[in-house]
């Protein structure tokens, strides 16, 4: 049951964080649209959620997004406490996910090692 609990509270964060960004209601000049959430990991007892994010930008451009979403954590957290209904919202922490990238490397040297693919 706890862990169905705590599925439905990722997906929820991530929704609603996803949206703030899309809305661009985080006035901070380090975020901008092309940074997405790609994923949220939330503890067991719901107190603390470390988000993923990645996007269309440098490593550096990243770095700065998740920094300026750091920043504006406390914002987002009253927008989601507002916007989810629950007694207590997670503590976030955001994350740079250059999973993406990286698959998108590994790819490409592979394609380097067997030209027929």
């Amino acid at each position: 049951m706890a862990s169905v609990r705590m599925k439905r509270m990722e997906s929820l964060l991530r929704e609603e964080i996803s949206s703030l960004i899309l809305r661009d209601e985080i006035k901070d000049p380090r975020v901008d649209t092309m940074v997405s959430i790609s994923g949220v990991s939330v503890s067991k007892d719901l107190i603390y959620a470390k988000v993923r994010v990645s996007g269309f930008k440098g490593r550096l451009q990243l770095e700065e997004a998740v920094h300026g979403l750091n920043s504006a954590a406390g914002f987002i957290q009253k927008r989601l406490g507002r916007a989810l209904h629950v007694r207590h919202t997670p503590r976030l922490t955001f994350f740079a996910d250059h999973s993406i990238e990286e698959g998108f490397e590994l790819n490409q040297s592979m394609r380097k090692l067997s030209p027929g693919l």
